[in-house]
Protein backbone atom coordinates (compact mmCIF):
# COMPACT_ATOMS: atom_id res chain seq x y z
CA UNK A 1 0.00 0.00 0.00
CA UNK A 2 1.43 3.34 -1.10
CA UNK A 3 2.27 5.54 1.91
CA UNK A 4 0.49 8.52 0.64
CA UNK A 5 -2.91 6.76 1.08
CA UNK A 6 -1.74 5.77 5.07
CA UNK A 7 -3.66 8.31 8.16
CA UNK A 8 -3.40 7.43 11.33
CA UNK A 9 -3.28 9.23 14.42
CA UNK A 10 0.66 10.05 16.33
CA UNK A 11 1.82 11.16 12.62
CA UNK A 12 2.26 14.50 11.77
CA UNK A 13 0.54 16.51 10.00
CA UNK A 14 3.77 18.22 8.01
CA UNK A 15 4.80 14.18 6.94
CA UNK A 16 1.18 12.90 5.58
CA UNK A 17 1.28 16.27 3.30
CA UNK A 18 4.69 15.45 2.29
CA UNK A 19 3.82 12.43 0.59
CA UNK A 20 0.01 13.23 -0.52
CA UNK A 21 2.35 15.75 -2.52
CA UNK A 22 4.58 13.25 -3.67
CA UNK A 23 1.49 11.22 -4.46
CA UNK A 24 0.38 13.96 -6.55
CA UNK A 25 3.08 15.02 -8.27
CA UNK A 26 2.78 11.60 -10.42
CA UNK A 27 1.37 11.87 -13.89
CA UNK A 28 -0.81 8.37 -14.06
CA UNK A 29 -0.82 8.74 -17.71
CA UNK A 30 3.07 9.44 -17.88
CA UNK A 31 3.28 6.60 -15.21
CA UNK A 32 1.50 3.81 -16.94
CA UNK A 33 3.15 4.97 -20.26
CA UNK A 34 6.23 3.95 -18.45
CA UNK A 35 5.50 1.05 -16.72
CA UNK A 36 4.53 -0.49 -20.30
CA UNK A 37 8.07 0.55 -21.46
CA UNK A 38 9.46 -1.26 -18.61
CA UNK A 39 7.61 -4.31 -19.20
CA UNK A 40 8.91 -4.48 -22.97
CA UNK A 41 12.63 -3.74 -22.32
CA UNK A 42 12.15 -6.17 -19.21
CA UNK A 43 9.97 -8.87 -19.35
CA UNK A 44 11.07 -10.36 -22.57
CA UNK A 45 14.55 -10.93 -21.50
CA UNK A 46 13.44 -12.19 -17.89
CA UNK A 47 10.83 -14.48 -19.44
CA UNK A 48 13.50 -15.88 -21.74
CA UNK A 49 16.58 -16.53 -19.50
CA UNK A 50 14.07 -18.43 -17.09
CA UNK A 51 12.57 -20.37 -19.68
CA UNK A 52 15.90 -21.61 -20.75
CA UNK A 53 16.69 -22.19 -16.99
CA UNK A 54 13.81 -24.03 -16.57
CA UNK A 55 14.25 -26.30 -19.68
CA UNK A 56 18.18 -26.85 -19.26
CA UNK A 57 16.69 -28.07 -15.20
CA UNK A 58 14.10 -30.16 -15.91
CA UNK A 59 14.85 -31.55 -20.14
CA UNK A 60 16.16 -34.95 -18.69
CA UNK A 61 12.69 -36.23 -17.99
CA UNK A 62 12.58 -35.81 -21.37
CA UNK A 63 16.04 -37.71 -22.05
CA UNK A 64 14.86 -40.48 -19.88
CA UNK A 65 12.11 -41.08 -22.22
CA UNK A 66 14.06 -41.24 -25.27
CA UNK A 67 16.43 -43.94 -23.44
CA UNK A 68 18.66 -42.19 -21.22
CA UNK A 69 19.00 -44.85 -18.69
CA UNK A 70 20.13 -47.53 -20.62
CA UNK A 71 22.53 -45.85 -23.15
CA UNK A 72 24.02 -44.55 -19.45
CA UNK A 73 22.92 -47.86 -18.03
CA UNK A 74 21.27 -45.95 -15.09
CA UNK A 75 20.29 -48.79 -12.27
CA UNK A 76 18.05 -48.28 -9.58
CA UNK A 77 17.81 -44.94 -8.14
CA UNK A 78 20.65 -43.22 -10.17
CA UNK A 79 18.38 -41.26 -12.15
CA UNK A 80 16.68 -39.97 -9.08
CA UNK A 81 20.27 -38.92 -7.74
CA UNK A 82 20.84 -37.26 -11.06
CA UNK A 83 18.02 -35.20 -11.00
CA UNK A 84 17.91 -34.08 -7.56
CA UNK A 85 21.61 -33.58 -6.74
CA UNK A 86 21.36 -30.31 -8.73
CA UNK A 87 19.82 -28.94 -6.59
CA UNK A 88 22.64 -29.33 -3.56
CA UNK A 89 24.68 -26.97 -5.50
CA UNK A 90 21.59 -25.20 -6.70
CA UNK A 91 20.93 -24.20 -3.28
CA UNK A 92 24.13 -23.40 -2.01
CA UNK A 93 24.24 -20.86 -4.59
CA UNK A 94 21.30 -18.89 -4.32
CA UNK A 95 21.67 -16.40 -1.44
CA UNK A 96 25.49 -15.40 -1.98
CA UNK A 97 24.55 -14.82 -5.38
CA UNK A 98 21.93 -12.37 -4.34
CA UNK A 99 24.66 -10.58 -2.09
CA UNK A 100 26.76 -9.99 -4.81
CA UNK A 101 24.21 -9.29 -7.38
CA UNK A 102 24.39 -5.55 -6.82
CA UNK A 103 28.32 -5.25 -6.82
CA UNK A 104 28.98 -7.26 -9.82
CA UNK A 105 26.23 -5.39 -11.75
CA UNK A 106 23.00 -7.33 -12.39
CA UNK A 107 24.23 -7.53 -16.19
CA UNK A 108 27.31 -9.11 -15.72
CA UNK A 109 26.40 -11.44 -13.32
CA UNK A 110 23.21 -12.65 -15.05
CA UNK A 111 25.05 -12.68 -18.50
CA UNK A 112 28.11 -14.79 -17.12
CA UNK A 113 25.82 -17.63 -15.50
CA UNK A 114 23.71 -17.73 -17.76
CA UNK A 115 26.18 -18.21 -20.77
CA UNK A 116 28.01 -20.95 -17.83
CA UNK A 117 24.95 -22.76 -17.73
CA UNK A 118 24.93 -22.80 -21.61
CA UNK A 119 27.55 -24.70 -22.37
CA UNK A 120 27.49 -26.83 -19.35
CA UNK A 121 23.72 -28.16 -20.60
CA UNK A 122 25.18 -28.48 -23.91
CA UNK A 123 28.09 -30.68 -23.03
CA UNK A 124 25.87 -32.84 -20.81
CA UNK A 125 24.62 -34.22 -24.07
CA UNK A 126 27.97 -35.80 -24.70
CA UNK A 127 28.37 -37.33 -21.36
CA UNK A 128 29.62 -40.66 -21.45
CA UNK A 129 28.58 -42.15 -17.57
CA UNK A 130 27.05 -42.04 -14.27
CA UNK A 131 29.44 -40.05 -12.93
CA UNK A 132 29.86 -37.43 -15.79
CA UNK A 133 26.35 -36.63 -15.45
CA UNK A 134 26.12 -36.38 -11.87
CA UNK A 135 28.88 -33.49 -12.85
CA UNK A 136 27.10 -31.98 -15.15
CA UNK A 137 24.22 -31.78 -12.51
CA UNK A 138 26.03 -30.38 -9.93
CA UNK A 139 28.07 -27.80 -12.13
CA UNK A 140 24.31 -26.82 -13.79
CA UNK A 141 22.82 -26.03 -10.29
CA UNK A 142 25.96 -24.05 -9.17
CA UNK A 143 26.01 -21.45 -12.16
CA UNK A 144 21.84 -21.30 -12.35
CA UNK A 145 20.96 -21.42 -8.60
CA UNK A 146 21.59 -17.35 -8.82
CA UNK A 147 18.85 -16.52 -11.66
CA UNK A 148 15.48 -17.04 -10.53
CA UNK A 149 16.33 -15.33 -6.82
CA UNK A 150 18.59 -12.90 -8.98
CA UNK A 151 15.45 -12.10 -10.99
CA UNK A 152 13.25 -11.58 -8.80
CA UNK A 153 15.22 -9.11 -6.99
CA UNK A 154 15.95 -7.30 -10.28
CA UNK A 155 12.45 -6.86 -10.80
CA UNK A 156 11.58 -5.11 -7.15
CA UNK A 157 14.21 -2.60 -8.41
CA UNK A 158 11.97 -1.36 -11.11
CA UNK A 159 8.31 -2.48 -10.13
CA UNK A 160 6.04 -1.08 -7.13
CA UNK A 161 4.72 -4.02 -5.09
CA UNK A 162 1.21 -3.56 -7.16
CA UNK A 163 3.11 -4.77 -10.20
CA UNK A 164 5.19 -7.44 -8.69
CA UNK A 165 2.98 -10.14 -8.67
CA UNK A 166 2.05 -10.49 -12.30
CA UNK A 167 6.01 -9.70 -12.94
CA UNK A 168 7.09 -12.77 -11.37
CA UNK A 169 4.27 -14.66 -12.63
CA UNK A 170 5.61 -13.87 -16.18
CA UNK A 171 8.72 -16.44 -14.66
CA UNK A 172 6.21 -19.08 -14.02
CA UNK A 173 4.43 -18.49 -17.11
CA UNK A 174 7.94 -19.28 -18.29
CA UNK A 175 8.18 -21.99 -16.97
CA UNK A 176 4.74 -23.39 -18.14
CA UNK A 177 6.28 -22.76 -21.37
CA UNK A 178 8.98 -24.65 -20.69
CA UNK A 179 6.87 -27.47 -19.62
CA UNK A 180 5.05 -27.68 -23.09
CA UNK A 181 7.47 -26.75 -25.36
CA UNK A 182 10.25 -29.22 -24.05
CA UNK A 183 7.72 -31.83 -24.44
CA UNK A 184 7.30 -30.42 -28.52
CA UNK A 185 11.15 -29.76 -28.91
CA UNK A 186 11.48 -33.60 -27.29
CA UNK A 187 9.52 -34.91 -29.76
CA UNK A 188 10.57 -33.46 -32.77
CA UNK A 189 14.31 -33.86 -31.77
CA UNK A 190 13.71 -37.70 -31.04
CA UNK A 191 13.62 -38.04 -34.78
CA UNK A 192 17.37 -37.14 -34.62
CA UNK A 193 18.31 -40.80 -33.26
CA UNK A 194 21.20 -41.91 -35.10
CA UNK A 195 22.25 -38.44 -36.67
CA UNK A 196 25.99 -38.91 -36.17
CA UNK A 197 25.85 -41.99 -34.33
CA UNK A 198 24.34 -39.96 -31.70
CA UNK A 199 21.08 -41.43 -29.59
CA UNK A 200 18.17 -38.91 -29.53
CA UNK A 201 18.42 -37.66 -25.62
CA UNK A 202 21.73 -36.55 -26.24
CA UNK A 203 20.63 -34.10 -29.35
CA UNK A 204 17.25 -33.17 -26.60
CA UNK A 205 20.11 -31.65 -23.97
CA UNK A 206 22.74 -30.78 -26.81
CA UNK A 207 19.88 -28.45 -29.33
CA UNK A 208 17.90 -27.24 -26.11
CA UNK A 209 21.26 -25.88 -24.05
CA UNK A 210 22.49 -24.03 -26.74
CA UNK A 211 20.01 -20.85 -27.00
CA UNK A 212 20.95 -19.97 -23.58
CA UNK A 213 24.26 -19.49 -24.43
CA UNK A 214 23.80 -16.88 -26.95
CA UNK A 215 20.92 -15.68 -24.71
CA UNK A 216 23.95 -15.13 -21.58
CA UNK A 217 26.35 -13.26 -24.48
CA UNK A 218 22.72 -10.77 -25.17
CA UNK A 219 22.23 -10.15 -21.78
CA UNK A 220 25.22 -8.86 -21.44
CA UNK A 221 23.80 -5.93 -23.64
CA UNK A 222 20.54 -5.76 -23.34
CA UNK A 223 20.01 -6.01 -19.43
CA UNK A 224 20.17 -2.49 -17.72
CA UNK A 225 21.45 -2.24 -14.18
CA UNK A 226 19.17 -0.24 -12.28
CA UNK A 227 16.49 2.65 -13.31
CA UNK A 228 19.45 5.50 -13.11
CA UNK A 229 21.31 3.71 -15.51
CA UNK A 230 18.78 2.38 -17.83
CA UNK A 231 19.65 3.13 -21.29
CA UNK A 232 15.65 3.21 -22.14
CA UNK A 233 14.98 5.60 -19.64
CA UNK A 234 14.74 9.38 -20.39
CA UNK A 235 15.95 11.77 -17.62
CA UNK A 236 12.27 12.70 -17.15
CA UNK A 237 11.25 8.86 -16.89
CA UNK A 238 14.40 8.27 -14.19
CA UNK A 239 12.65 10.77 -12.40
CA UNK A 240 9.61 9.44 -11.96
CA UNK A 241 10.74 6.18 -11.14
CA UNK A 242 12.26 8.20 -8.30
CA UNK A 243 8.69 9.07 -7.25
CA UNK A 244 6.95 6.04 -7.64
CA UNK A 245 9.73 4.34 -5.22
CA UNK A 246 9.57 7.00 -2.50
CA UNK A 247 5.67 6.91 -2.64
CA UNK A 248 6.16 3.27 -1.17
CA UNK A 249 6.87 3.35 3.06
CA UNK A 250 10.55 2.69 4.30
CA UNK A 251 12.10 2.99 0.37
CA UNK A 252 14.19 5.49 1.34
CA UNK A 253 17.26 6.90 -0.35
CA UNK A 254 19.34 4.67 2.28
CA UNK A 255 16.94 1.55 2.29
CA UNK A 256 18.59 1.05 -1.51
CA UNK A 257 21.51 0.59 -0.61
CA UNK A 258 23.66 -2.47 0.70
CA UNK A 259 23.45 -2.61 4.46
CA UNK A 260 25.20 -5.62 6.49
CA UNK A 261 22.75 -4.86 9.14
CA UNK A 262 19.62 -5.66 6.91
CA UNK A 263 21.17 -8.89 5.88
CA UNK A 264 21.10 -10.32 9.65
CA UNK A 265 17.54 -8.47 10.43
CA UNK A 266 16.63 -11.32 7.49
CA UNK A 267 17.91 -13.99 9.48
CA UNK A 268 16.72 -13.05 12.28
CA UNK A 269 13.03 -12.46 11.56
CA UNK A 270 10.58 -15.39 12.42
CA UNK A 271 8.15 -14.24 9.84
CA UNK A 272 11.12 -14.94 6.57
CA UNK A 273 11.59 -18.36 8.13
CA UNK A 274 8.08 -19.19 8.14
CA UNK A 275 7.48 -18.05 4.34
CA UNK A 276 10.59 -20.19 3.68
CA UNK A 277 8.96 -23.13 5.39
CA UNK A 278 5.65 -22.57 3.17
CA UNK A 279 7.93 -22.54 0.18
CA UNK A 280 9.28 -25.94 0.67
CA UNK A 281 5.41 -27.27 0.54
CA UNK A 282 4.34 -25.36 -2.55
CA UNK A 283 8.00 -26.84 -4.60
CA UNK A 284 7.80 -29.74 -3.88
CA UNK A 285 4.77 -29.76 -6.14
CA UNK A 286 6.23 -27.75 -8.62
CA UNK A 287 9.53 -30.00 -9.08
CA UNK A 288 7.34 -33.05 -8.79
CA UNK A 289 5.02 -32.25 -11.42
CA UNK A 290 6.87 -30.40 -13.37
CA UNK A 291 9.60 -33.43 -13.75
CA UNK A 292 7.31 -36.08 -13.93
CA UNK A 293 4.27 -35.31 -15.53
CA UNK A 294 5.21 -37.03 -18.30
CA UNK A 295 5.79 -39.81 -15.66
CA UNK A 296 2.86 -39.58 -14.22
CA UNK A 297 0.58 -39.33 -17.68
CA UNK A 298 1.97 -42.33 -19.35
CA UNK A 299 1.03 -44.20 -16.63
CA UNK A 300 -2.71 -43.32 -17.01
CA UNK A 301 -3.25 -45.13 -20.11
CA UNK A 302 -1.72 -46.55 -23.00
CA UNK A 303 0.09 -44.38 -24.73
CA UNK A 304 2.83 -43.40 -27.18
CA UNK A 305 6.03 -41.20 -26.07
CA UNK A 306 4.24 -38.48 -28.67
CA UNK A 307 0.94 -38.84 -27.28
CA UNK A 308 2.39 -38.35 -23.83
CA UNK A 309 4.05 -35.30 -24.77
CA UNK A 310 0.95 -33.67 -25.98
CA UNK A 311 -1.20 -34.42 -23.32
CA UNK A 312 0.74 -32.05 -20.91
CA UNK A 313 0.87 -29.53 -23.17
CA UNK A 314 -3.00 -28.40 -21.45
CA UNK A 315 -2.38 -29.30 -18.35
CA UNK A 316 0.93 -26.25 -18.85
CA UNK A 317 -1.04 -24.14 -20.45
CA UNK A 318 -3.99 -23.80 -18.24
CA UNK A 319 -1.51 -23.41 -15.16
CA UNK A 320 0.03 -20.48 -17.11
CA UNK A 321 -3.50 -18.82 -18.00
CA UNK A 322 -4.47 -19.07 -14.19
CA UNK A 323 -1.55 -17.58 -12.75
CA UNK A 324 -1.67 -14.79 -15.32
CA UNK A 325 -5.20 -13.89 -14.72
CA UNK A 326 -5.02 -14.76 -10.73
CA UNK A 327 -1.54 -12.78 -10.53
CA UNK A 328 -3.52 -9.15 -12.12
CA UNK A 329 -6.05 -9.80 -9.46
CA UNK A 330 -3.84 -10.33 -6.70
CA UNK A 331 -1.86 -6.96 -7.70
CA UNK A 332 -4.94 -5.05 -7.79
CA UNK A 333 -6.21 -6.36 -4.64
CA UNK A 334 -2.99 -6.46 -3.00
CA UNK A 335 -4.17 -9.57 -1.34
CA UNK A 336 -2.03 -12.26 -1.63
CA UNK A 337 -2.47 -14.79 1.13
CA UNK A 338 -6.38 -15.55 0.04
CA UNK A 339 -5.54 -16.52 -3.61
CA UNK A 340 -2.34 -18.46 -2.80
CA UNK A 341 -4.44 -20.60 -0.39
CA UNK A 342 -7.39 -21.13 -2.53
CA UNK A 343 -5.55 -21.98 -5.28
CA UNK A 344 -3.35 -24.47 -3.03
CA UNK A 345 -6.44 -26.19 -1.40
CA UNK A 346 -7.37 -26.79 -5.88
CA UNK A 347 -4.24 -28.51 -6.18
CA UNK A 348 -4.65 -30.48 -2.86
CA UNK A 349 -7.81 -31.85 -4.07
CA UNK A 350 -6.42 -32.73 -7.04
CA UNK A 351 -3.88 -34.97 -5.53
CA UNK A 352 -6.54 -36.33 -3.67
CA UNK A 353 -8.36 -37.49 -7.18
CA UNK A 354 -4.74 -39.05 -8.16
CA UNK A 355 -4.68 -41.16 -5.00
CA UNK A 356 -8.15 -42.63 -5.97
CA UNK A 357 -9.06 -45.40 -7.43
CA UNK A 358 -10.76 -43.41 -10.50
CA UNK A 359 -11.06 -43.94 -14.32
CA UNK A 360 -8.37 -42.80 -16.75
CA UNK A 361 -10.28 -39.56 -17.56
CA UNK A 362 -10.75 -38.55 -14.14
CA UNK A 363 -7.57 -38.97 -13.21
CA UNK A 364 -6.03 -36.41 -16.21
CA UNK A 365 -8.38 -34.10 -15.03
CA UNK A 366 -6.98 -34.15 -11.44
CA UNK A 367 -3.82 -33.11 -13.34
CA UNK A 368 -5.52 -30.10 -14.37
CA UNK A 369 -6.61 -29.31 -11.08
CA UNK A 370 -3.16 -29.75 -10.16
CA UNK A 371 -1.99 -27.47 -12.54
CA UNK A 372 -4.29 -24.43 -12.19
CA UNK A 373 -3.21 -23.94 -8.26
CA UNK A 374 0.65 -24.85 -9.21
CA UNK A 375 1.95 -21.60 -10.06
CA UNK A 376 -0.17 -19.69 -8.07
CA UNK A 377 0.36 -21.42 -4.84
CA UNK A 378 4.46 -21.53 -5.95
CA UNK A 379 4.58 -17.61 -7.18
CA UNK A 380 2.48 -15.22 -4.88
CA UNK A 381 4.61 -16.08 -1.85
CA UNK A 382 7.65 -15.33 -4.19
CA UNK A 383 5.70 -11.15 -4.46
CA UNK A 384 4.23 -11.62 -1.58
CA UNK A 385 7.34 -11.42 0.73
CA UNK A 386 9.40 -9.05 -0.90
CA UNK A 387 6.09 -6.89 -0.99
CA UNK A 388 7.19 -6.93 2.51
CA UNK A 389 10.93 -5.75 2.95
CA UNK A 390 11.00 -2.35 1.69
CA UNK A 391 15.12 -2.45 2.58
CA UNK A 392 16.86 -3.95 -0.22
CA UNK A 393 19.55 -5.77 2.08
CA UNK A 394 16.69 -7.46 3.69
CA UNK A 395 14.71 -7.61 1.31
CA UNK A 396 17.22 -9.62 -1.23
CA UNK A 397 18.61 -11.85 2.08
CA UNK A 398 15.54 -12.57 2.76
CA UNK A 399 14.43 -13.50 -1.07
CA UNK A 400 17.40 -15.94 -1.40
CA UNK A 401 16.39 -17.37 2.00
CA UNK A 402 12.85 -18.25 0.86
CA UNK A 403 14.28 -19.53 -2.58
CA UNK A 404 17.41 -21.71 -0.97
CA UNK A 405 14.61 -23.65 1.47
CA UNK A 406 12.14 -24.01 -0.82
CA UNK A 407 13.59 -25.22 -3.81
CA UNK A 408 15.95 -27.70 -1.08
CA UNK A 409 12.64 -29.79 -2.00
CA UNK A 410 13.93 -30.72 -5.44
CA UNK A 411 16.45 -32.88 -3.94
CA UNK A 412 12.97 -34.80 -2.44
CA UNK A 413 10.79 -34.52 -4.87
CA UNK A 414 12.55 -36.98 -7.49
CA UNK A 415 12.41 -39.61 -5.16
CA UNK A 416 8.59 -39.76 -4.64
CA UNK A 417 8.29 -40.96 -7.83
CA UNK A 418 10.23 -44.05 -8.50
CA UNK A 419 9.75 -46.36 -11.75
CA UNK A 420 8.59 -48.81 -9.00
CA UNK A 421 6.08 -47.45 -7.81
CA UNK A 422 3.86 -46.39 -11.18
CA UNK A 423 1.87 -46.09 -12.28
CA UNK A 424 0.07 -44.98 -9.75
CA UNK A 425 2.70 -43.04 -7.59
CA UNK A 426 0.48 -43.19 -4.67
CA UNK A 427 3.08 -42.30 -1.98
CA UNK A 428 4.44 -39.68 -4.48
CA UNK A 429 0.92 -38.09 -4.39
CA UNK A 430 0.07 -38.49 -0.94
CA UNK A 431 2.77 -36.80 0.33
CA UNK A 432 3.10 -33.68 -2.15
CA UNK A 433 -0.99 -33.44 -1.12
CA UNK A 434 0.58 -33.30 2.31
CA UNK A 435 3.07 -30.90 2.02
CA UNK A 436 0.74 -28.06 0.01
CA UNK A 437 -1.65 -28.81 2.83
CA UNK A 438 0.79 -27.57 5.56
CA UNK A 439 2.18 -24.58 2.88
CA UNK A 440 -1.85 -24.02 3.31
CA UNK A 441 -1.97 -23.67 7.24
CA UNK A 442 1.17 -21.70 6.99
CA UNK A 443 0.15 -18.79 4.46
CA UNK A 444 -3.42 -18.80 6.09
CA UNK A 445 -1.75 -17.66 9.45
CA UNK A 446 0.94 -15.38 7.78
CA UNK A 447 -1.94 -13.29 6.27
CA UNK A 448 -4.21 -13.59 9.97
CA UNK A 449 -0.63 -12.21 11.66
CA UNK A 450 -0.07 -9.64 8.98
CA UNK A 451 -3.77 -8.29 9.32
CA UNK A 452 -3.53 -7.98 12.83
CA UNK A 453 -0.19 -5.95 12.42
CA UNK A 454 -1.94 -3.85 9.93
CA UNK A 455 -4.68 -2.84 12.20
CA UNK A 456 -2.17 -2.43 15.33
CA UNK A 457 -0.49 0.06 12.95
CA UNK A 458 -3.83 1.32 11.64
CA UNK A 459 -4.81 2.44 15.27
CA UNK A 460 -1.54 3.71 16.62
CA UNK A 461 -1.36 1.16 19.10
CA UNK A 462 2.73 0.44 18.08
CA UNK A 463 3.65 4.33 17.93
CA UNK A 464 4.58 4.83 21.27
CA UNK A 465 7.61 2.49 20.78
CA UNK A 466 9.19 4.89 18.49
CA UNK A 467 8.11 8.27 19.73
CA UNK A 468 11.51 9.00 20.88
CA UNK A 469 12.92 8.45 17.11
CA UNK A 470 12.35 11.29 14.30
CA UNK A 471 10.20 10.93 11.17
CA UNK A 472 13.55 9.74 9.10
CA UNK A 473 14.55 7.34 11.70
CA UNK A 474 10.95 5.79 11.73
CA UNK A 475 10.92 5.43 7.54
CA UNK A 476 14.42 4.07 7.94
CA UNK A 477 12.85 1.31 9.71
CA UNK A 478 11.58 -0.62 6.92
CA UNK A 479 8.73 -3.13 7.77
CA UNK A 480 9.44 -2.85 11.25
CA UNK A 481 8.27 1.11 11.09
CA UNK A 482 4.61 1.54 12.20
CA UNK A 483 4.09 3.31 9.23
CA UNK A 484 4.63 0.64 6.89
CA UNK A 485 1.56 -1.58 6.05
CA UNK A 486 2.14 -5.30 5.24
CA UNK A 487 0.49 -6.88 2.39
CA UNK A 488 -1.58 -9.34 3.09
Amino acid sequence: MEAAKVDRPGHSAESISKQAVEYLEIDHAAEKKLVRKLDRHIVPIIMLLYLFSFLDRVNIGNARLYGMEEDLGLQGNQYQTAVSILFVTYLLAEVPSNLVLKKLRPSRWISAITTSWGIIATLTGVTQSYSGLIACRLLLGLVEGGLFPGAAVYLTLFYTKRELALRIGYLFVSAAIAGAVGGLLAYGIGFMDGVADQKGWRWILIIEGLPSFVLGIATWFLLADSPETAFYLSTEEKQLMKLRRNRQAGQTESAQRFHKADVYAAFKDWKVYAFCVGQFGTDTMLYGYSTFLPTIIKGLGSWSTAQTQALTIPCYGLGALTYVVVARISDSQQRRGLYTVIFGGISVIGYGILISDASTGVHYFACFLVAMGLYVTTGLPLAWLPNNQPRYGKRTTATGMQLTIGNASGIMAPFLYPSSEGSRFIRGHAVTLAMVGMANVIFTFMSWYLSKQNDRRRLGEEDTRVAHLSETEILELGDESPKFVYTV
